[in-house]
């Protein structure tokens, strides 16, 4: 998969949750994901289409990670995922999404972005409806980790 895809995904969820959430995360080593099993509690999945490519792209955090963001965004912080995290975790996904819309659409990558769907409980998975390689970069935090997928048809 082409690194021009990924990275606009990875500045854009740093600067979100920056931004957002005033929660400095660090990447780790990205890799090749081989399964389909969620890294984390609760994920936001977010599909794009474009003339030339279609993708997909998702955000899995570890529950203690969603509930400290859930606090420091909304100042209230839950015991577990709720639908009010859930709703959280649908508002990030598109956030990260549209951030790494505008910066593929400067370097002539236009697409489309469709509803995000959020899924949490331990054990869910992620199915990204697409062709290509899913690669999946984990990050760290004072609070815990974050986990993105991006996948493109090749």
């Amino acid at each position: 998969m082409n690194v021009e895809y990924v990275n606009p995904f990875l500045s854009s969820l740093v600067n979100v949750l920056g931004t957002m959430a005033n929660t400095k995360i660090v990447p780790g080593q990205p890799r090749l994901k081989k399964d389909e099993q969620a890294r984390g509690e609760v994920s936001g999945l977010i599909g794009m289409i474009g003339p030339t490519t279609k993708g997909s792209f998702s955000v899995t955090f570890e529950e203690s990670l969603a509930l400290e963001i859930m606090s420091r965004m909304l100042g209230e912080k839950p015991d577990c995922i709720n639908a009010d995290v859930t709703d959280m975790v649908g508002e990030i996904t598109n956030m990260v999404t549209g951030g790494a819309k505008r910066i593929l659409g400067e370097k002539g990558h236009e697409f489309s972005m469709a509803t995000p769907v959020v899924v949490s409980g331990k054990g869910h998975t992620i199915t990204h409806k697409t062709t290509g390689a899913k690669i999946l970069m984990p990050f760290d935090s004072d609070f815990g980790k974050v986990f993105i997928e991006v996948s493109f048809d090749e």
